[in-house]
């Protein structure tokens, strides 16, 4: 296994990391999605300086009962020891108010957290996962959201209620004895300074170990969606010797931010009751000049002991504070990611109807991961209303990208695409998609039943036009000898369905959603002959009447076309009938004679 320290870093930039190590300032960026639940947060604050003051209250009461020992007033001792129970009783019950509510705000708040980071990253263009593993943003998601619950749950409250008796113990402190405090006050800067540099690496510890468990988090997801190829190629070794690795990295670094976290404890603590002790002997010496009395020195020590155990617990809340202000940049970042494709900020109407003109004029595009590579050159093409158009060429020739911008997953560097003459950048992405079906080379079947699967197509579908498009997508039959029929559950991606089931599910999402305009990227690819005749008979049915863009590398699939689309290295090369391209000879002919001449002498 190789050695963690060896493992390649999540990357990130110095500049980031420098900028990200400095403060717990982060944590304001929760400050909207708290400012909502204002009212709840005033209770718990409530609660939280109640209970500080009532604890405070506590040495007190001891002064009382010690100092009266030798009282001959019993009823008075007796008054005192009732007072310190119901004192000790308003603590418990205010350390539960504050506790119940304190961890609602957190719960409520986190979620909120939660929808607002998905509602983000579901919206993102394609060109956003292109530089980020899924498995990331479900950590960032999960992992890091649940350590803001841990904070906002809890050590927040603790740390204000530490930092409230701190305050507070040191105020009792100087009116119980103004020169044992000051000696305590010397201890105070000797301490604020090991906090201070130790919990800055702390800080960049907390948030590099955040990274390494994105990292692995991405990783597995990436191993575990794609099983079947990983045990097909019989890679299972290799990949758990990759998320071994990455695994222990995390470990590792987990490790370094541990053994900080620990030094730092452990000066502290150490620093804080030696002075303790040392104002304690002080004191008893004190006590035995008659300066002070027994009760005094007994409060003053209690006083003492919750500041110090304040300061200690704000040492150990302060690197959990920094670890929820590393996780909150990372899901801050992802709220602010600027995404490459955006909808206009007073976008144009969509056209009512819609009657399926698409329009390239002199497109010029290319991914935003390989911008070196051109994807569509100059690209210009007129689809009229209700015409069928098949995109035929080579791997990369540019058919899927055509696609792909149609539905404005991108935008073009240079040209412009427009559905019935307006420019699709003008307008609302989810408002002209409603518009468009799509069936994809490899469709997403979810983790839903059957009907749900093809509902997906169109929200609020009745269970007879569910079936009625899965019979004229020719699956109805294969769904019927499901354990459940319609209501069986499909498994993740699909996994129970063969390629061409699972093709036809997408087909009769399609059909359902009855749009005006339909791409079809290699619809039938993964279908056998008699499949492929039902379903090509489904998309016959299914393209009259509406603009449809099919992309096939099987020519069979689109000799019915209006017209056909040559495509290579993303130029159109040439256009038209499926006779009359065969007869110009060029690229379509020679793929023409592989996949029918060929073929036959092949069989």
């Amino acid at each position: 296994m190789a050695d963690p320290s060896q493992v390649t870093p999540p990357p990130k930039s110095a500049s980031e990391e420098r900028e990200k190590s400095k403060k717990i300032g982060a944590l304001r960026a929760l400050w909207p999605f708290v400012l909502p639940y204002w009212k709840l947060m005033i209770a718990a604050i409530a609660a939280l300086v109640g209970t500080a003051i009532i604890s405070l209250t506590l040495p007190m009461a001891v002064r009382r009962v010690v100092d009266n020992f030798q009282t001959e007033d019993a009823a008075l001792l007796d008054y005192y020891f009732v007072a310190a129970i119901g004192i000790a009783g308003l603590l418990a019950v205010g350390t539960a108010l504050r506790y119940a509510l304190v961890t609602r705000l957190g719960e409520r708040v986190v979620a909120d957290i939660r929808k607002a980071v998905f509602n983000r990253v579901i919206g993102m263009s394609p060109s956003f996962y292109e530089t980020i593993m899924t498995g990331e943003v479900l950590s960032r998601i999960t992992t890091d959201t649940t350590l803001i619950l841990s904070v906002l749950g809890s050590s927040v409250s603790i740390a204000l209620r530490n930092a409230l008796i701190f305050v507070g113990g040191l105020i009792l402190m100087l009116l119980t004895s103004a020169k044992l405090s000051a000696l305590v006050l010397l201890i105070v800067p000797v301490v604020i300074v090991p906090i201070l540099v130790l919990g800055r690496k702390v800080r960049a510890l907390g948030r590099d170990n955040q990274d390494w468990i994105a990292a692995s988090s991405g990783r597995a997801s990436e191993q575990l969606s794609a099983v079947q190829t990983v045990q097909a190629f019989t890679h299972e070794t290799a990949s758990r010797a990759m998320f071994s690795d990455v695994t222990e990295a995390s470990y590792a670094s987990a490790k370094r931010r541990i053994n900080m976290r620990a030094l730092m404890t452990v000066i502290v603590i150490f620093l804080v009751f030696a002075g303790i002790v040392g104002v304690l002997w002080i004191g008893a010496n004190d006590v035995r000049a008659g300066v002070m009395t027994v009760g005094s020195l007994i409060q003053f020590v209690i006083y003492a002991v919750m500041v110090a155990g304040g300061v200690a617990a704000l040492s150990e809340i302060i690197g959990e504070l920094q670890r929820a202000a590393g996780a909150t940049e990372r899901l801050v970042e992802l709220l602010h990611t600027v995404d490459s494709v955006r909808d206009a900020d007073e976008p144009v109407a969509v056209p009512s109807p819609v009657r399926g003109h698409i329009a390239f004029e002199d497109v010029k595009f290319s991914y935003p991961s390989r911008s070196g590579i051109v994807a569509l050159d100059g690209v210009s093409l007129d689809i009229q209303p209700g015409e069928t158009v098949a995109f035929v060429g080579p791997s990369g020739a540019g058919k899927t990208t055509i696609i792909q911008l149609i539905q404005r997953f991108y935008d073009p560097q240079s040209g412009r695409i427009t559905l019935d003459g307006v420019d699709v950048s003008l307008m609302e992405r989810e408002a002209f998609r409603k518009h468009i079906a799509l069936v994809p080379q490899d469709p997403m079947i979810f983790a839903a039943t059957a009907a749900e699967n093809i509902g997906f197509g169109r929200p609020g579908a009745a269970q007879s036009e569910i079936e009625a498009a899965a019979q004229a997508a020719a699956a109805h039959e294969f769904i019927m000898a499901l354990p459940e029929g319609y209501a069986t559950q499909l498994g993740e991606r699909g996994l129970m369905l063969s390629g061409g089931q699972k093709q036809r599910i997408a087909i009769a999402r399609a059909i359902l959603r009855d749009a005006p305009v339909l791409l079809l990227d290699e619809a039938t690819s993964a279908l056998d002959a008699e499949s492929e005749r039902s379903v090509q008979n489904a998309v016959d049915m299914l393209a009259e009447g509406r603009t449809t863009l099919i992309v096939a590398h099987r020519l069979a699939t689109v000799k019915k076309a209006d017209r056909i689309v040559v495509m290579d290295h993303g130029r159109i090369v040439a256009q038209g009938a499926h006779d009359k391209l065969v007869a110009e000879g060029g690229l379509y002919a020679r793929l023409a004679r592989l996949q029918f001449t060929d073929g036959i002498a092949a069989e």
